[in-house]
């Protein structure tokens, strides 16, 4: 499905009705262009995209093939404060972040005697952007007992696209319950002792 988004050029130190939210594009060799365009629409649009999937942005009755790079959001409302749209070569290669989708039934997490741990939610890749997905799927029914792990080198990437990271990296796991309880337990020991020294040091400090 093609996802569409309108815009206008944004004037210099133009103010912007409520409904209407700041950006920029740009790309590679083009010269930036400020814009503006509907909050609700980008934010509707943006939950189908994210930053892996193309967008068709018409931009002063042209549409360009754009990514989303970048968004700003208000430090207390979380919303959208202004966005970075990167105009992309349909026959150059982009680099993206593109999310990881779990599918399928572990048999040692389904029978309740393990842990499905996820460390990598998403993977960076290269390829043309006509071949860009919004997500990849990896398929976690391999994972049958304690220590099965999935490396990014088992995942099978789309056709065209090239992994930009290090294959050995473990993506997500199956760990025995008492194991996790033991890293948690680590975990808030040393973060008593840290608080401790925190204490004496301060003590310390008081008395001189």
């Amino acid at each position: 499905m093609e996802l569409k988004l309108s815009a206008e050029v944004r004037a210099k130190d133009e103010k912007l009705e409520k409904d209407l939210i700041p950006g920029v594009v740009y790309g590679r060799g083009l010269e930036s262009r400020s814009l503006k365009l509907n909050y609700n629409a980008f934010a509707k649009v943006f939950a189908e995209a994210g930053e892996s999937n193309l967008i068709t942005l018409n931009l002063g009755g042209k549409d360009i093939p754009v990514l989303v790079k970048a968004t700003q959001k208000h430090p207390l409302k979380s919303t959208y404060t202004h966005i970075d749209f990167y105009e992309v070569n349909m026959k150059e290669e982009v680099k993206a972040e593109v999310p990881l989708e779990f599918i399928g039934e572990s048999k040692v997490v389904k029978e309740g005697s393990g842990i499905f741990s996820v460390i990598i939610d998403q993977i960076g890749v290269e390829c043309l952007p006509g071949d860009l997905v919004d997500h990849i799927d990896v398929d976690i029914s391999v994972l049958a007992e304690f220590g099965d792990a999935i490396r990014l080198s088992d995942i099978v990437l789309p056709k065209g696209m090239t992994l930009m990271q290090d294959d050995t990296a473990v993506v997500c796991m199956v760990e025995e319950p008492n194991k996790v309880e033991e890293v948690v337990k680590e975990e808030v020991v040393e973060e008593k002792d840290a608080k401790a020294s925190e204490g004496e040091v301060k003590e310390e400090e008081e008395k001189k």
